[in-house]
């Protein structure tokens, strides 16, 4: 658990945020305090806080305590990761299917300095997806499963 960074605990927050927040790129972690990868996560992100003020707003979001997004996003794997510019879902290519959240930890802050440096200044262009500029040996790779296609 990150006590430096703020925790939404509820729909009308996460609304109100998403509404909010103007000229920022928004990053939504949802996941557990308890759970290890999340720890790691937040450690990574409290530290980068500071650093990516002028360009981001950072949230923790419990998956347990907001099930309405975590079906919403198709959150099945945690630590997850949805970015948000002006209201707007920002997509991102990693190299997978799921361009619409990064799954796991991030393996070192320059990481996520990177891809927050790369969303905003897409963003601030018009873009709503941009290319990851993370190298994808850092990219954790989990298998997607679709149910009844």
């Amino acid at each position: 658990m990150s006590l430096f960074l703020p925790k939404l605990c509820c729909k009308k927050d996460i609304d109100d945020v998403i509404k909010g927040v103007a000229e920022k790129v928004l990053v939504l972690r949802f996941g557990r305090d308890e759970d290890a990868v999340c720890l790691q996560l937040d450690e990574i992100l409290s530290k980068t806080s500071h650093d990516l003020s002028n360009m981001a707003s950072i949230y923790l979001v419990d998956v347990d305590k907001v099930p309405i997004y975590t079906r919403y996003f198709d959150i099945n794997y945690i630590p997850s990761t949805v970015f948000f510019f002006n209201g707007q879902h920002m997509k991102v290519d990693y190299g997978s299917p799921d361009h619409t959240k990064f799954v796991g930890s991030f393996k070192t802050k320059q990481d996520f300095i990177d891809l927050i440096e790369v969303i905003y200044r897409g963003a601030m262009r018009g873009k709503l997806i941009v290319q990851s500029p993370i190298d994808p040996r850092n990219i954790p790779k989990f298998d997607l499963l679709y149910h009844g296609i």
